[in-house]
């Protein structure tokens, strides 16, 4: 695992200038956009509601002695839970709703990283859309379970100390997986392409560590952060494809 997320990691190098040398960066207007919109209109949200679960989190201890210490661990928590389940809607979102544009684009990369023509082609506007929110969907329930048990596991304090590192590997590892599924989904049915991200989770943890680090660069981070992720694992797939398949490639 070490190692493919490693190789994950490298595969972010030269990416800009790729899509550059593609002329990609009108196809990722749209997408964009969408991300800045997403991420405005949760994070808004998240903020009014960090102090109310700060509160509720509160309310839970009843005793006297130790409340003004929970209160400030509740306080704590309440704003690692919003900044969880925030992020983790705003990623499943907007890596569905931007999937009808990021197939195509995931096509002329693999074609460019091959040397030819990909022989399987992305789906039509509306399928990849329906895969899109299939995949997200399924991908956010897996997502909240183990959020969930990390943040319960928070109150335990030997624990706490890895639950927001751990916490940050899931959201990694979910948003490589939406990221994979761009190129995936020109190979492989539903089921498969769950079980190819299972067995190389690596990869997916790999090119989603930068993808939720660019989040944590205001403005900018959200605008950048699809170009340069799914360039990424478009090239990181392709390699797995084509690796499995005995298959040359190009670069």
């Amino acid at each position: 695992m070490i190692k493919n997320i490693f190789s994950a990691l490298k595969d972010y190098r030269g990416t800009l200038k790729l899509i550059g040398e593609l002329r990609l960066w009108r196809y990722y207007f749209i997408p964009a956009l969408i991300s800045l919109l997403l991420a405005i209109a949760i994070g808004s949200t998240a903020w009014g509601l960090s102090d109310n679960i700060g509160d509720w989190i509160e309310k839970i201890w009843i005793w006297e002695w130790g409340k003004e210490t929970f209160g400030v661990i509740s306080e704590v928590i309440g704003g690692l839970a919003i900044l969880a389940i925030g992020l983790l809607i705003y990623k499943h979102l907007v890596l569905a709703l931007s999937a009808p544009f990021m197939g195509p684009v995931s096509e002329k990369i693999e074609a460019h990283q091959t040397g030819k023509p990909s022989d399987k082609h992305s789906a039509g506007f509306f399928t990849l859309m329906f895969r899109g929110l299939r995949i997200g969907l399924r991908n956010f329930l897996m997502e909240l379970l183990f959020t969930l048990v990390i943040l319960i596991f928070s109150f335990v304090p030997v624990i706490a100390v890895v639950t927001t590192p751990l916490l940050f590997l899931v959201q990694a590892y979910y948003a490589g997986f939406g990221n994979m599924d761009y190129t995936l989904e020109r190979h492989f049915g539903f089921t498969e392409s769950i079980r190819k991200v299972r067995n190389h989770s690596g990869i997916a943890i790999g090119n989603g560590i930068p993808f939720m680090l660019l989040l944590l660069i205001p403005i900018l981070g959200v605008l950048i952060v699809l170009p340069l992720s799914v360039t990424a694992a478009t090239i990181s797939s392709t390699k797995l494809i084509h690796k499995e398949n005995n298959l040359k490639i190009s670069t």
